[in-house]
């Protein structure tokens, strides 16, 4: 014990001694190369926070949907939309997105907005048509409640638009409610987080998205809305066009497509009430409808829904008319999983024509 007591004294008087020898000038060296690594470590990181909120923002969602139609004689199971978006800013004042449709794959969404004032911004790109609330203000896959968009919005602005010329079905216009162009946008009178007073202004080739333009005029979309107290809005949009089907020999040629429409809307705490009507001119064609809807927020994660939505190809002729009843309810148990139902009854004008339609769709978002 007393020989292994004088090892670790020695021992330590050894050490002690070395440390002593050490000469202050390799302490200063080791304190200023240790400073130097923390100073290199700090440029890092403040180059890493700097760089940071400039790298995109990867989302995206997937909707399923299980679909059964009697009018339609089908009942099956498909993709609604798989989509992946890219956004981000390229610096303070202007930002861009890109958003990828993978389930049959092409570009929705590819735009730059550059926003010096509220009152005046400007987006360019390929984009959705500045054209009543539902195109714009409610879009999939949580702030739209329904899991299709009313008759009157699907036929009248390129969701799957029927174009007709002298009573036939010449094409359809499919484009998501979306076009390629520029657009100025803004609002007036801030108040509390909203704008009471705002505008759209656009400039569209109108020949839908990811395609050239198919003849030499523009498209000019306009849109005047009015919030007068948060959640409430007034909304009026005017469109005026001309459509040609880009085939080497015109079917239709210089169409004219005239699209307008006046909405109303509510949505704060557990209520939400919208209702639009939209008229259309295809050529010497007069077409419209109008939808009413209405959800009660039960629970944060569950709203219960109704709508009545009617439409008429031709406002002249009232067999053109189909009228749907639908009843839904749509639930967000999770931040990242919605579930939609809606049962919808058809009503058709023409005699003994009508059924009933089921739709279940579940959303993942990430």
């Amino acid at each position: 014990m007393k020989f292994l007591f004088s090892v670790l004294l020695l021992s330590a008087v050894f050490c002690g001694s070395v440390q002593a020898q050490t000469p202050p000038a390799t302490q200063e060296k080791s304190l200023a190369e240790l400073s130097a690594e923390v100073e290199t470590l700090k440029k890092k990181t403040s180059t890493w926070d700097k760089i940071r909120p400039y790298l995109p923002k990867i989302s995206g969602f997937m909707q399923f949907c299980y679909n059964y139609s009697e009018t339609k004689d089908e009942s099956n199971f498909a993709f609604k939309r798989v989509r992946v978006s890219l956004a981000g800013d390229i610096f303070k004042k202007m930002d861009y997105r890109l958003q990828v449709e993978l389930t049959s794959p092409k570009i929705v969404d590819a735009y730059i907005n550059y926003k010096p004032f509220n009152q005046l911004n400007i987006r360019a790109g390929q984009f959705k048509i500045p054209f009543a609330i539902e195109n714009t203000g409610y879009t999939p896959p949580t702030k739209f409640e329904f899991i299709e968009y009313p008759l009157a919005l699907k036929n009248l602005m390129t969701l799957d638009e029927p174009i007709y010329s002298n009573g036939e079905k010449v094409a359809t216009h499919k484009s998501s409610g979306r076009d390629m162009g520029i657009m100025l946008y803004g609002g007036f009178f801030k108040r509390d987080g909203y704008s009471i007073l705002n505008y759209d202004l656009a400039v569209f080739n109108g020949a839908g998205i990811n395609t050239k333009d198919t003849n030499k005029s523009k498209d000019i979309c306009a849109r005047l809305s009015i919030v007068p107290i948060d959640g409430l809005q007034f909304t009026g949009s005017y469109y005026w066009g001309e459509f040609s089907d880009g085939e080497k020999e015109h079917k239709v040629h210089h169409l004219r497509r005239v699209r307008y429409s006046a909405g109303t809307c509510y949505d704060k705490g557990p209520v939400v009430v919208r209702g639009e009507w939209m008229g259309g001119e295809t050529g010497t064609l007069e077409s419209g409808g109008w939808y009413a809807m209405g959800g009660y927020r039960v629970l944060k994660s569950l709203m219960l829904l109704a709508r009545y939505d009617t439409y008429k190809s031709n406002t002249h002729i009232s067999d053109t008319r189909q009228t749907n009843y639908t009843a839904g309810l749509m639930w967000r148990p999770l931040k990242f999983l919605c579930w939609h139902l809606n049962y919808t009854y058809e009503d058709f004008a023409v005699p003994n024509k009508g059924g009933n339609a089921l739709s279940v769709m579940v959303a993942g978002i990430f």
